[in-house]
């Protein structure tokens, strides 16, 4: 990770995915900058971060960018489908 100083590799349920020494998953911070139309130091300020780390995030994404973005469609489609089981569930319970 010569590269990539500030990032290291997690092994967890989801299998091995980057993350940022002292912080969140790149994926998460660059999921934010998106939501944040790119702006890091917004992005930095929402995740209480320090702009350094997201700058990392975000130079690791510039070089593994199919990589983060399939985490973070996977993240979105698992939001979808918890979701639909709570409101499965909350409509079964109502009957």
């Amino acid at each position: 990770m010569d590269d990539h100083p500030l990032v290291r590799y997690a092994d967890g349920p989801a299998g091995r995915r980057a993350r940022l020494i002292g912080g969140p998953d790149v994926w998460e911070v660059v999921a934010v900058a998106h939501d944040n139309d790119g702006d890091l130091r917004e992005t930095a300020a929402y995740l209480e971060l320090p702009l350094g780390l997201v700058q990392a995030a975000a130079a690791y994404y510039g070089s593994y960018p199919k990589e983060i973005e399939e985490r973070i469609e996977r993240n979105r489609r698992e939001a979808l489908e918890t979701h639909a089981a709570f409101l499965a569930g909350r409509k079964a319970l109502a009957q």
